[in-house]
């Protein structure tokens, strides 16, 4: 089975080309770039032309978007409609099976938990792209156009991570380089995160089982959730360092944004940030009795990935 991954480089690309090389599956990775990971073919594609997108996933049983853009609304309202646009065409060209690594900006503020039936209300304008673009792909699912899964999750934290991840940013960045760490406007709300590992092998379970096709689906995520000193407490106690932190408040990152262009974007989200934030997967973990890293060992086998590599 050829398995093909578009937004390779990423953190959920990295963490799901090793979870399926592990399996022994023939995997290929595309990006502009040409990103390479022994074991696998490389592709070369930008995947906002159809054509390009077309000749990369030929041959493919089932293709992961896992593509991650500039963080501009500007570029996301350009850009992600058209990705998408041109993913559900190529994969009813080709009979590719789709994975969607979704987020949860589409569902706003909301005052309880985040499941797979809470309704689409963004407060924010990458939240209402990303309803956008979900739309787009669950209107195929229901008419049965396309065999597709929309895999969503919670703010990410593990290995391969990327360098915008705020828990990464502010916690095992600062402790790596002998800085203390930082947290966004509360650091005693909870905050459910999904561990990179976990949602690899999420998407893994979910690409062989035909009955969990035309869903939504949240990836496996351990509650409860965390506050932020908390995970600040256990990554300084892996680093062997004192919890030192300090709180970035709302007017603190609105100033910054006034000279940064990927703060100033950051700004309609610290709704997130402001209030407890509770990703319930309970559908997924029930279904493959999967039982989610906790975040003692999450974080542990965090910090010990980047200590070595």
């Amino acid at each position: 089975m050829k398995h093909t991954i578009l937004g390779a480089g990423g953190s959920i690309g990295n963490a799901l080309t090793y979870q399926l090389l592990k399996s022994k599956e023939s995997v290929r990775l595309v990006s502009r770039k040409g990103y390479v990971i022994p074991g696998t073919e490389t592709f070369k594609a930008d995947i906002s032309s159809y054509n390009e997108l077309l000749e990369s996933v030929k041959g493919s049983d089932i293709v992961y978007l896992c593509a991650g853009l500039a963080y501009d609304h500007k570029v996301w309202s350009e850009l992600w409609p058209k990705i998408m646009k041109n993913i559900i065409d190529a994969c009813k060209n080709t009979g590719a099976k789709l994975i969607f690594f979704d987020n949860v900006y589409m569902y706003g503020k909301v005052d309880g938990k985040m499941t797979e039936k809470t309704p689409y209300n963004p407060c924010s304008k990458k939240g209402e792209i990303r309803a956008n673009i979900a739309n787009m792909l669950e209107t195929e699912m229901k008419s049965n156009n396309l065999q597709a899964i929309i895999a969503r999750s919670a703010d990410l934290y593990g290995p391969y991570i990327a360098q915008n991840s705020v828990p990464y940013l502010m916690t095992i960045d600062k402790y790596k380089n002998g800085k203390s760490a930082q947290w966004l406007v509360d650091a005693n709300t909870v905050h459910s995160y999904t561990y990179t590992i976990d949602a690899a092998k999420a998407m893994n379970l979910l690409n062989t089982s035909d009955d969990c096709y035309q869903q939504v689906w949240h990836m496996p995520t351990f509650n409860p959730g965390i506050t932020g000193e908390r995970f600040i407490e256990i990554a300084a106690s892996e680093f062997g360092v004192d919890p030192r932190y300090s709180v970035l408040k709302k007017w603190m990152i609105q100033l910054a944004g006034m000279f940064n262009k990927t703060i100033s974007e950051s700004v309609e989200m610290l709704y997130q940030s402001e209030s407890d934030y509770y990703f319930d997967s309970t559908k997924f973990n029930e279904r493959f009795n999967f039982k989610p890293t906790t975040y003692e060992e999450g974080i542990k086998e965090t910090v010990a990935f980047y200590k070595n590599k």
